[in-house]
């Protein structure tokens, strides 16, 4: 039986995080993956991921974010990699519903949360938003719009291998490829079974991502669910001239109608789209992960055409991914139940890469000293009592 201080299960955002904060930290850590990350079996592939200061989705990602920023630099210094991209991220509501005094409209709500936490931004009226980025031409004009200088994308696939190379080479030791098959605790400390090994830990961090579910029992397998995600890559016609002037945007005309995309990169001659939808679940051994030619071409009509100028109705290349949920969309961070020892990360619910770099370090923290300075008690599992109560 091998031995170690801390055990990480899943390598993917959160984990690869937790494996590098551990391991710089000098904690002898073990990271066990049932894939070979960076892969394109879970959350964390398809080349970019939004990230922004101000978060619509609560004020309780703030400060997570900010730090997440810093961290990205310091491992871009370590490496010499380019992994986060300042292109300035662009929020805008083009809504026949559209109401200034609705809270809950996503746009309104980042604008408040930069207002609130003092984050460099403007905001954009509908001719600004024409005047600034013409490819959004045809907005509506009660549009309104929110830029964040300092947001930008990530590269998720360049920091996931960037913070493993970095981990081993500190001296942590990653096991890829193997399926963890048991989990029990004690007092002293866990034991994982895989279908290689046994290994011993004093703390385990478990980021298993779309298959955290079936790992871990109830009441997870109940709060967790996991949807396929669509990601297309659309061809920019070739007098566009999107290349160093298109944004990251979040994009709502609606109710259920909403999109995000990245800038035209150079050399790539694409630019990429994506929706999220909760209304189908899957699980990761019967996701489909393809992406078929009807449904590119309902991406194009339904949430491109007319909205993007300067896309063909061409996809250069498409992916899937698969977001774990949770009922609220809100992450799960907290203890298990009945593993002793043990701190659950997922799901992230579709919005945790960004965050992923300073959660890291937060599960780190933790493993060495039961607590980390990032109040996440928000994210307890308790928070969902009455999927509690039957344990």
């Amino acid at each position: 039986m091998e031995r170690c201080e801390a055990l990480v299960i899943g390598l993917g955002a959160m984990g690869a995080a937790t494996v590098y904060q551990l391991a710089k930290a000098g904690v002898n850590v073990v990271g066990i993956d049932r894939h070979h990350p960076p892969h394109t079996f879970g959350s964390s592939h398809g080349d970019t991921r939004i990230t922004r200061l101000s978060v619509g989705e609560g004020a309780q990602y703030v400060p997570i974010v900010r730090n997440s920023h810093r961290i990205w630099r310091e491992l871009e210094a370590l490496s010499g990699e380019s992994l986060f991209e300042q292109t300035g991220l662009l929020v805008l509501t083009s809504s026949p519903d559209f109401d200034p005094a609705d809270e809950t409209d996503f746009t309104l709500r980042t604008i408040a949360l930069a207002q609130t936490y003092g984050i460099e931004h403007e905001v954009l009226d509908a001719a600004q938003i024409r005047q600034r980025f013409p490819q959004f031409a045809q907005v509506r004009d009660d549009a309104i719009g929110y830029f964040e200088p300092e947001g930008g994308f990530v590269r998720p696939e360049r920091c996931i291998d960037v913070q493993l190379r970095l981990a081993e080479q500190r001296g942590a030791t990653l096991y890829k490829g193997e399926t963890v098959t048991h989990i029990s605790s004690d007092e002293q400390g866990v034991t994982v079974t895989t279908d290689q090994r046994t290994v011993r830990a004093d703390k385990l961090v478990v980021t298993a991502g779309n298959w955290a579910g079936g790992l871990l029992g109830a009441p997870f397998d109940r709060l967790l669910s996991v949807y396929r995600q669509k990601l297309f890559w659309f061809e920019t016609e070739p007098d566009a001239e999107l290349v160093g002037h298109s944004p990251t945007f979040i994009f709502t005309h609606g109710p259920d109608d909403d999109f995000y995309g990245f800038p035209a990169l150079p050399g790539e001659g694409s630019l990429k789209v994506a929706t999220a939808q909760y209304h189908s679940a899957s699980t990761p051994e019967t996701l489909d992960r393809t992406v078929s030619a009807e449904e590119e071409r309902e991406m194009y009509e339904q949430r491109v055409q007319g909205r993007i100028a300067g896309l063909t109705d061409r996809v250069v290349k498409s992916a899937v991914c698969a977001y774990t949920v949770t009922p609220d969309r809100h992450f799960i961070i907290d203890e298990h139940p009945r593993l002793q020892h043990t701190l659950v990360v997922s799901a992230c619910s579709g919005h945790g890469f960004k965050h992923s770099a300073a959660l890291g370090e937060a599960f780190a923290q933790w493993c060495l000293r039961g607590k980390s300075e990032l109040d996440l008690s928000l994210f307890s599992v308790g928070r969902f009592e009455q999927e509690c109560q039957s344990l």
